[in-house]
């Protein structure tokens, strides 16, 4: 059985790259392997700076105000960095889709997968689905994978930390009003 490789592994590899950039070309590559994506070239260290500019793009559509927004600046990266989906078996792997040709640089094949899968995540999950943790000082993306779509931390310590702010913060008004 061949696995969707427009799923959870391009989106949770953007939020890893957003929150760690890689430090070079092996990084990256190992990262990518990492999320089981086969890369058509060796990655270089052009392609470590091109995949960086990308993800500032991205950001634009974790930070978007609105739904409109973020669909308009996806669609841009679509229309940069897609194709037309097409069948494809290269390397015998068993046929599936793809959303680019099949031999591009690293840089534009990440760029590639991260915006389809982005794409079929808002798209088949919810609009709102994508964001920047709440905690107060973490600037962390995350994107919400969880059933009930209410995720707003980018890991349970962020939430936990919050959650613990906010209950001082309770009892200090309290003991402010006693």
């Amino acid at each position: 059985m061949h696995l969707n490789p427009y799923g959870q592994g391009p989106l949770s590899l953007a939020v890893d790259l957003v929150n760690r950039p890689p430090t070079g070309a092996e990084d990256l590559e190992r990262r990518c392997a990492e999320v089981g994506f086969v890369l058509a070239r060796a990655v270089g260290e052009d392609d470590v700076e091109a995949v960086r500019e990308f993800l500032g793009l991205w950001e634009g559509v974790v930070d978007s105000s609105d739904r409109p927004t973020r669909a308009a600046r996806l669609n841009a990266l679509l229309a940069e960095y897609s194709s037309a989906p097409r069948l494809t078996d290269h390397a015998g792997t068993g046929w599936h889709l793809h959303y680019r040709p099949d031999v591009l640089p690293a840089h534009r094949q990440v760029a590639a997968l991260v915006s389809v899968g982005t794409a079929l995540h808002l798209t088949g999950r919810g609009m709102d689905r994508l964001g920047r943790c709440a905690a107060r000082g973490c600037a962390r993306v995350y994107a919400d994978f969880s059933r009930n779509g209410r995720q707003r931390y980018c890991s349970p310590a962020c939430g936990n930390r919050d959650a613990v702010r906010r209950h001082r913060a309770r009892a200090d008004d309290r003991e402010g009003a006693l």
